[in-house]
């Protein structure tokens, strides 16, 4: 089902009731279209807050590291419990369209695993567009799994109980990783964690052309997104399928998966259609749509019904898959 620009204009875009009612405050600090003029202010507004402030009563330990990547070195932190982890490691690419964000941004959720499951974070600001266009946040991403892996045990990680995960761009780039950790013979993935994923620059879908100036990540700004990553590349027949995952032809060998998406965003049929392609493919795939939630909603509005659902769901697969 697809929703005309129009409708939206006249109150009736498919919102949950709740959250409909969060939009009028998240629209101060991320509104609905960014364009490529927008993009120092989102890089201000979506900043993480102070250490500090993110930490405050967390039972956990922070270390700086740094992670050398051909031309740079990645700024990183390593997240893990007081107590010492359980074995398995996360490294978490966060969200912000390629164009802006840090490695704490959205990470509130995150951070609850490292409490809840004993787990090892690892967080990354891996190099953004435009000023890093494509193939540059994916190899930072997918040299940040290699590094993770291969200093795995100085953290309590054992190299073959690592999840990569995401959110929107992030989920993107984790989908990404995934892949090419298996056709580079890369580190054994234990899953993939897939939170409203960016998979797609082509904006073919229904859901992609349904959202223009309403919600959280509308048509507008991820015609802007994808073209600070790929340039004139963008929608044309020359991209990667390290840039944009759901042009991938083959699924395969990839590992566990999970895949969440609100019903009322761009990213849904993209995010169905891969969650298919991997049932397909013979992956073990687990799928979310969640009804009336808009694009990280779990992130700007964590205390409505259905982004407690969202993150109750997230959690419960994580659990199961850790414990294997």
């Amino acid at each position: 089902m697809s929703y005309t620009a129009r409708s939206q204009e006249r109150g009736d875009a498919p919102f949950d009731p709740e959250l409909r009612a969060a939009l009028a405050v998240i629209g101060g600090v991320f509104p609905p279209t960014v364009t490529r003029e927008l993009i120092p202010f989102m890089r201000r507004s979506y900043a993480s807050p102070p250490r500090e402030e993110l930490l405050d009563g967390r039972d956990v330990g922070v270390e700086e590291i740094e992670i050398p990547v051909p031309g740079a070195t990645l700024g990183a932190s390593i997240v893990r419990p007081s107590s010492g982890t359980a074995g398995a490691g996360i490294l978490l690419l966060h969200s912000g369209g390629m164009m802006f964000g840090d490695r704490f941004s959205g990470a509130d959720h995150a951070l609850g695993w490292v409490e809840d499951f004993g787990v090892a974070l690892l967080t990354v600001d891996y190099r953004l567009a435009p000023e890093h266009p494509d193939p540059v946040p994916f190899e930072d991403c997918y040299a940040s799994l290699r590094w993770f892996a291969a200093h795995a045990g100085e953290f309590g990680v054992h190299a073959d109980r690592i999840v990569v995960a995401g959110a929107s761009a992030g989920g993107g780039l984790a989908a990404a990783v995934a892949l090419a950790s298996r056709d580079r013979g890369g580190p054994r993935l234990l899953g993939q964690l897939l939170d409203y994923p960016m998979l797609d620059d082509r904006g073919l879908t229904p859901s992609t052309r349904a959202f223009d100036g309403v919600g959280v990540w509308d048509r507008v700004s991820n015609e802007t997104g994808w073209r600070a990553l790929l340039g004139e590349r963008a929608g044309g027949p020359d991209v990667s399928e390290y840039a944009a995952p759901a042009r991938a032809s083959d699924l395969r060998g990839l590992p566990a998966t999970f895949i969440d998406v609100g019903s009322a965003e761009i990213f849904r049929d993209e995010a169905v259609d891969y969650a298919r392609r991997l049932w397909a493919a013979g992956v073990d795939a687990e799928l979310h749509v969640w009804p009336g939630a808009f694009h990280a909603c779990d992130i700007f509005a964590p205390h409505t019904t259905v982004a407690r659902a969202m993150i109750r769901a997230r959690n419960d697969w994580l659990r199961r898959t850790l414990a294997d």
